[in-house]
């Protein structure tokens, strides 16, 4: 049911298919890593020797382990304060935490604001209610359940944002309501998918593609002087190896999509999947997919959490309203809907 793609998963990337030869004496290189945010890395780059792309390759792997751990819910580690400290900590005392937290956690909160709510890190007490009721209808599928509108209402009692304090100067956060906690799922992987690609780039990369879990962010071009990356998105209704829905060609942007199809389970003869709206407490069913296209992939991120909880006319026009922001829907129908400017990504 919980199906995990490389990057190549909500923009679904065809290495074999689409990257040609870049010529100029450069070489096609490729390393994946597991287990980063609970997903697969891929790392893609036009180098001069292997060893040049081990360098790279390693750094990337390093640089976004760091992020993972800080940004992980689930699991501590020896001399870290990450998320899961400040959630163990709610209602105790403020956790003194790196500043990549702090930056993590203000740029989510703005992000409740630009959207109205419909990216909320503070949800995570009802985000942990279905995770639980679809981890054990994965498991036992024939009992699978839905979570009640009692429990759900219960654990919303303790999703307000402003319970979340933030002393930048201290650097500390504090959950101000003992039954809260963070699930930064949203957010964190394009957010921490940005900054390793800016840090690259400030190391002077300047052709390489970075996927984790659906968010694709290319630095630069495929051939280092312009000549675009193509980017899939993906099918929702074919498998892994299927031709997909469109194909884009972008240069220094990101890609991301959330879908229903990623991570779901069935109840009664109905998928229910992971992207919870924040008003309903429910998943919502306006679409199969989202995808986002802009520079930034932490915003691209954060974007294609807020329209999939939108209705489409209410999303089209949230983007039309963002500079240099893209999206392209596909409808329950299969139909494909796109913001005014994304046609000029499409491959020819």
């Amino acid at each position: 049911m919980k199906r995990i793609r490389a990057l190549f998963a909500a923009a679904v990337f065809f290495a074999g298919a689409l990257l040609a030869s870049c010529g100029a004496g450069k070489r096609r290189y490729e390393a994946q890593f597991l287990q980063l945010f609970d997903t697969v890395t891929t790392v893609v780059a036009y180098m001069d020797s292997r060893e040049e792309f081990e360098r790279f390759s390693e750094f990337i792997r390093d640089t976004l382990e760091e992020y993972h751990q800080l940004y992980d819910i689930y699991n501590q580690y020896e001399g870290i304060n990450n998320i899961m400290t400040i959630n163990d900590n709610a209602g105790a005392k403020p956790v003194k935490v790196d500043k990549r937290i702090i930056d993590l956690l203000e740029f989510s909160k703005k992000a409740y604001q630009d959207t109205n709510g419909r990216v909320n890190i503070a949800l995570g007490p009802v985000l942990r209610v279905w995770h639980d009721y679809r981890t054990r209808g994965i498991e036992d599928p024939e009992n699978a359940k839905l979570p009640s509108a009692d429990e759900l209402s219960k654990m919303n009692r303790h999703t307000d944002i402003n319970d979340v304090i933030i002393n930048r100067e201290e650097s500390t956060v504090y959950l101000a309501d003992p039954g809260m906690s963070l699930d930064v799922g949203a957010v964190a992987k394009g957010y921490a998918v940005e900054k390793t690609a800016q840090e690259a780039e400030r190391r002077g990369y300047n052709s390489a593609l970075i996927s984790v879990g659906g968010n694709v962010r290319a630095i630069g071009s495929k051939d280092g002087r312009g000549k675009p990356w193509n980017i899939g998105v993906e099918n929702p209704d074919s498998n892994q190896d299927g031709e997909p829905a469109l194909t884009m060609r972008i240069v220094g942007k990101s890609v991301v999509t959330s879908g229903s199809y990623q991570r779901y389970y069935t109840v009664d003869g109905k998928r229910y999947h992971h992207i919870i709206d924040p008003d309903t407490l429910m998943p919502l069913d306006y679409f199969k997919s989202v995808t986002i296209v802009c520079a930034d992939s932490g915003l691209a991120d954060m974007l294609s959490t807020a329209v999939f909880n939108m209705p489409y006319q209410e999303g089209a026009d949230y983007i039309d309203s963002l500079p240099d922001v893209e999206a392209v829907w596909i409808m329950n129908d299969n139909e494909i809907k796109y913001s005014k400017g994304f046609e000029r990504y499409l491959a020819k």
